[in-house]
């Protein structure tokens, strides 16, 4: 019965049940991120450059089809996926913990010895480790 008993406390452990709603939700929000890619991006990038699907680029050798377009489509698709999530959700999301964080900064209790570079007291006269004799301001 002990095997049964840490098998529920693995699964009901915190970390695991995070990573199953991180994997859920990721996949929902790929879902949305790759409507947005095909619908939006796409057609924009094909507005301008002309051609939006690569898959049929191919070469032959010795009657085998290499099909590189299809690597090119799927390339791209992952750099403008990438792209999409870095300034759509990582930049904005990391300006807003900026701006949310409005811890000020701890007074400083210790200074750098200018000898031995080692942490000492701010109000030490000399340093513990080099014995080298401080200015006091």
């Amino acid at each position: 019965m002990t095997l049964l008993n840490d098998f529920k406390a693995f699964i009901l452990r915190g970390n695991v049940v995070d990573l199953a709603v991180a994997v859920v939700i990721g996949a929902a929000f790929k879902s949305i991120i790759d409507a947005f890619v095909a619908d939006i991006v796409t057609p924009l990038i094909a507005a301008i450059g002309g051609k939006q699907d690569f898959s049929t680029l191919h070469f032959t050798i010795n009657n085998s089809i290499f099909k590189y377009g299809d690597l090119f489509n799927q390339i791209f698709s992952f750099v403008i996926i990438a792209a999409v999530i870095f300034f759509l959700v990582i930049t904005p999301l990391n300006a807003m913990m900026a701006r949310a964080k409005k811890e000020p900064p701890a007074d400083p209790s210790e200074k750098k010895c200018p000898e031995c570079l080692s942490e000492i007291p701010l109000d030490a006269r000399r340093c513990a480790f080099c014995t080298t004799q401080l200015m006091t301001v």
